[in-house]
């Protein structure tokens, strides 16, 4: 029973990067409505099938969609790689922006994915135990030690996120894509 506890902790720590919403983002916390909680996904689905189809196994890319705004991360191998993925995801429907986080260079080390998932695990409890503010709205994505931050926040809200994230152990950068409420 003890192994087969560990396994399956290891096999959700082994996932590569980390991209969590948490248990806490319930139909209450989201300020998603509905039909763009659908966009996000037919956004991402829709992104990775056409960059899998152009490029195959030659990037490594993470597409994040919020409130139909994308996020991109990940690694490619030159900068044409880079602006070509960037016009795939431009080209899908009701895409509203983007913001072109990918590095060009060679694809990071299978152990990133371990350290990642925890950082944002940890960034992720950090924001939940927060009093002063409501964050369970806020998504949180870690690629390589950076912290990505995702949501509609107040700019109190993001402050204190970004605060948050920035003083977590193993977080090199923040980089707030939020939208702002107010």
């Amino acid at each position: 029973m003890k192994r087969r506890i560990v396994l399956i902790a290891l096999l959700a720590l082994l996932q590569g990067c980390a991209q969590t919403s948490g248990p806490g983002n319930t139909a209450a916390h989201e300020r998603r409505n509905a039909e763009t909680l659908q966009d996000d996904r037919n956004i991402e689905h829709t992104a990775r099938q056409r960059i899998g189809e152009k490029y195959r196994q030659n990037v490594q890319v993470n597409v994040t969609s919020f409130n139909r705004f994308v996020l991109l991360t990940g690694r490619v191998p030159d900068e044409s790689g880079k602006t070509g993925i960037e016009r795939i995801v431009a080209g899908i429907d009701r895409v509203r922006g983007i913001a072109n986080e990918l590095r060009v260079g060679k694809s990071a080390t299978a152990g990133t994915g371990y350290s990642d998932s925890g950082i944002s695990g940890d960034v992720r409890a950090r924001l939940r135990a927060h009093k002063a503010h409501a964050l369970d709205p806020v998504r949180v994505f870690t690629e390589e030690g950076v912290v990505y931050l995702l949501g509609i926040v107040s700019r109190a809200e993001a402050d204190a996120a970004s605060e948050i994230a920035s003083v977590t152990a193993g977080v090199r950068k923040v980089v707030r894509v939020f939208e702002y409420t107010n």
